[in-house]
């Protein structure tokens, strides 16, 4: 059987995106992990083409037996029409991801068949029945998996399954303990079990790895230090270079951590700030940041040669006009490398969407419009204008021209490769920040 997978895109024409040429993953709808996951996971006598949309159109003329789509709440309005074409033309369509295991009613309107939650098992057992013509319209998993009962995909299929020619992702663990409101990931069936990987077996996949530069997909690789120590030891050595997701209540304390991953290459943590605001914090169930940390987490990883990437939300319902002022006002003197400000967005599935479900706030839903720029409910405490308005601000403010040059020049202390990942995302975030003031 020859199945393609799709990762769908909507955006700017590609052709004006400077750094297409990189193929950088994770800026597309969907992630080619998901593709080697599923790939490793299906019996070896299927072939498999992998198409992603952000590098390359799609052939819908395509001989396949099964077009399977990663689905994702800003890309969903893609995603369909990519499916409704496909199965014009007679192809069986199959769709997972975080949408449609929030909304499988919504997406079977447009597949034949839906995988609910992971299906590194289930996604086998569909194809097995597609095979004998009994295809069923949902499946969906109920145990969590065992991350090392997935068979390690050979180098040449990890490099063929998946984009990025200048860096590769990997995942270790899955699965988040915190549960915070608004995200999709801890609060969608089995994930808040966070699983991990043996060393072994995530080292064999980096050794898989042709490329220098490699980054974590993880939520967070602070969620058992131990088990991150142990696989940055083994690291050591190996001549990477990475970037990782971490919470600022461990990085702000453990300095063994942070020397460890100096030592195995890591050259950045993204960190989820998301308020400067302690009660904002505490309302949306992310107990585990204490403002008081933030500081202290920044200077302590600059200290260890890697830089800071904070992620920052306005919204919230303790949030009013003065937030964005107060934030400007409170990060200036943290030295913070890079910021990716978004706008809260209230994904199906999730705590905070049935929360302003049932408190009639949600404005729209319109997928396309749930992109973390747009204002898509209704805040508490000021207008969707003053909250699109505020965070504007934000973003102009910290993405001046005169800072995101020195920003950038100042990725070169990390190498060229990294200087060019450094290039990338204050291009990145510098035209996301001109977009909203035009």
């Amino acid at each position: 059987m020859h199945i393609l997978f799709i990762n769908p895109w909507t955006g700017r024409s590609r052709s004006s995106n400077l750094f297409n040429s990189l193929k950088i993953p994770g800026v597309s709808g969907g992630d080619d992990l998901i593709c080697r996951s599923l790939a490793a996971a299906i019996p070896k006598n299927h072939t498999i083409t992998f198409v992603d949309e952000l590098v390359e159109d799609i052939d819908f003329d395509l001989d396949a037996d099964l077009v399977a789509i990663t689905t994702f709440t800003r890309v969903a309005n893609r995603t369909y029409e990519i499916a409704d074409e496909f199965r014009k033309r007679g192809k069986k369509v199959v769709m997972g991801g975080w949408h449609v295991t929030a909304l499988p009613d919504e997406g079977i309107q447009h597949a034949d068949s839906i995988v609910i939650g992971e299906g590194e098992y289930t996604f086998p057992q569909l194809i097995k029945d597609l095979e004998n013509d009994k295809l069923k319209q949902f499946y969906e998993q109920e145990e969590p998996v065992d991350l090392d009962s997935i068979p390690l995909l050979s180098k040449e299929e990890f490099n063929k399954y998946g984009s990025g020619s200048f860096l590769k992702n990997i995942q270790v663990s899955k699965g988040c303990p915190v549960g915070c409101e608004f995200c999709s990931i801890s609060n969608r069936k089995n994930g808040h079990i966070h699983r991990k990987r043996s060393i072994e077996n995530v080292m064999q996949e980096i050794k898989n790895i042709s490329q220098k530069m490699i980054g974590f997909a993880d939520p967070s690789l602070t969620i058992n230090p131990k088990y991150t120590k142990e696989l940055f030891k083994e690291m050591k050595g190996l001549n990477k270079k990475f970037s990782a997701e971490g919470n600022a209540n461990v990085l702000a304390k453990d300095d063994e951590l942070l020397k460890l991953a100096s030592e195995a290459g890591c050259t950045g943590w993204g960190i989820g700030f998301e308020s400067v605001n302690q009660e904002s914090l505490n309302g949306i169930g992310k107990t585990t940041n204490k403002v008081e940390d933030y500081q202290t987490a920044i200077k302590k990883i600059h200290d260890h040669g890697m830089r800071v990437e904070g992620a920052f939300v306005f919204g919230f319902d303790t949030d009013k006009p003065d937030v964005f002022d107060y934030t400007i006002d409170t990060i200036k003197d943290w030295d913070i490398d890079l910021i990716d400000i978004n706008t809260l967005t209230p994904y199906p599935g999730t705590p905070l969407y049935d929360r302003l479900e049932k408190e009639n706030r949600i404005l729209t839903k319109d997928w396309s419009k749930y992109d973390t720029i747009q204002v898509v409910y209704q805040p508490k405490l000021m207008t969707p204008d003053q909250l699109a308005d505020g965070v504007v601000k934000v973003w102009r403010e910290f993405y001046t021209k005169k800072m995101t040059f020195k920003r950038t020049i100042k990725g070169l202390n990390w190498g060229f490769n990294v200087f060019l990942g450094s290039v990338y995302r204050n291009y990145l975030y510098y035209n996301r920040a001109k977009k909203r003031t035009q």
